[in-house]
C-alpha cells in the first residue's frame, strides 16, 4: 500500500469517487469541474496520484476504489497508532481520553469493542 497522506482537496476528492463509483472518467471530470472548478487535466493528474497511491483504479475509463472508503480510513488509523504511539492501542486511548470527559455510551461502546475482541480470541 501506498502513501495514504492526502491533502484536504485530495481527500475531497477520494470522496467524491467513494459516492459515485463506479464512475466513468468523463463524468468524474464533470464532477470535478463542478465542486472544484477543475480543469480536465487537473481531475486527471489527482486521479492518476491518488491511483499511484493504490486507493483507487481506473480501467477502460471507469474510476473504482482499491481501498473502500472504510479501509482507507482503517489504514490511517492504523498507520497513526503504529507511528505515534508505537501500535499501543492503549496509549492512544490514554492519549485521546486525556482532559476529555468520556460518556457513558462511549465507555459502554469501547467496553463491547473490547467484550467482542475477547470472545473472539478465546475461540
Amino acid at each position: 500500500m501506498g502513501d495514504l497522506e492526502l491533502g484536504k482537496i485530495q481527500t475531497e476528492f477520494a470522496e467524491v469517487i467513494w459516492e459515485k463509483e463506479p464512475v466513468g472518467s468523463g463524468e468524474l471530470v464533470k464532477l470535478c469541474d463542478e465542486k472544484f472548478g477543475w480543469k480536465k487535466s487537473t481531475t486527471y493528474t489527482v486521479l492518476k496520484k491518488l491511483c499511484e497511491k493504490g486507493i483507487f483504479q481506473n480501467q477502460d475509463g471507469v474510476v473504482t476504489s482499491v481501498l473502500s472508503k472504510e479501509e482507507f480510513y482503517a489504514a490511517k488509523s492504523y498507520r497513526f497508532v503504529e507511528d505515534t504511539f508505537k501500535g499501543s492501542l492503549p496509549a492512544f486511548i490514554a492519549a485521546f481520553a486525556f482532559g476529555k470527559k468520556l460518556t457513558k455510551k462511549e465507555v459502554d461502546e469501547i467496553q463491547n469493542m473490547i467484550d467482542k475482541f475477547k470472545e473472539h480470541s478465546d475461540e
